[in-house]
């Protein structure tokens, strides 16, 4: 079954708000493990505007007992502290994000024209603590094949452009799974692991699920929007359900 990794900066930034620790993330943490999915995501920003520095050390903590069976996924661009940070605390995946100055979220994967350098560089260092290494990109074969070029362990296929064809109907919808698949396709041929994530939810990943591949997604902001009015713990089972048929 495709893996569930459970994005829970929502909660911070709720927290955030306010100030102090209410919601606790620690808390949201548990009560998603409870729930039965097996894979936790953070993505901390330089700014803090979410996942803190000290939120990442404490997940990692709060999982360490239950390495075996949980996934702890990291996410960010390679700067030097994080990656630093990463291989101290040695989660299973570290995912590789470009940031764009301004944006308030995951906008792109990263350009196939990039210079490999600084990529390939965290690449190895990830690796040599022990790390899976992804990078975030679009379904795009010239992405795909760059990821492998540096040396990436799995890709994370940037999702957004299928949720988007998704709103304008089954045959968009169709057509866009059509060219996510194919990407996909070629990362498996190329010895590449394939997660998905931004903008899937419970509507649109009745498709996407079918994805070959398929190994994980990662699913923050639906699911803490729709845990609000139905919890949590409903929610997490909700996507375990529909992953599992």
């Amino acid at each position: 079954m495709t893996l569930l990794s459970v994005n829970v900066n929502k909660v911070a930034t709720l927290r955030n708000a306010r100030g102090g620790n209410v919601p606790s993330l620690l808390a949201a943490v548990q009560t998603i493990l409870d729930a039965g999915a097996r894979g936790i995501t953070v993505h901390p920003r330089a700014d803090e505007r979410h996942i803190t520095a000290q939120d990442v050390e404490a997940v990692a903590q709060l999982l360490a007992p239950l390495r075996d069976s949980i996934e702890y996924n990291i996410e960010g661009d390679p700067r030097p502290a994080l990656l630093a940070t990463a291989c101290r605390l040695k989660p299973h995946q570290f995912t590789l994000v470009p940031v764009r100055p301004g944006e308030i979220t995951s906008e792109a994967g990263w350009n196939p024209d990039t210079s490999t350098a600084l990529v390939t560089a965290a690449i190895t260092q990830l690796k040599a603590a022990g790390i899976r290494a992804a990078v975030f990109v679009e379904a795009n074969l010239d992405a795909v094949r760059w990821a492998a070029s540096v040396g990436a362990d799995r890709i994370e296929l940037y999702t957004e452009p299928f949720a988007r064809a998704c709103e304008q109907g089954a045959t968009w919808a169709e057509a866009s799974f059509a060219h996510f698949a194919e990407a996909a396709q070629l990362a498996h041929n190329l010895g590449l692991g394939i997660n998905a994530g931004h903008d899937l939810d419970l509507k649109n990943l009745l498709l996407f699920r079918k994805l070959p591949h398929l190994d994980e997604v990662s699913i923050g902001h639906a699911l803490m929007s729709r845990a609000l009015f139905y919890g949590i713990t409903t929610v997490v089972k909700e996507y375990l359900a529909l992953l599992a048929t």
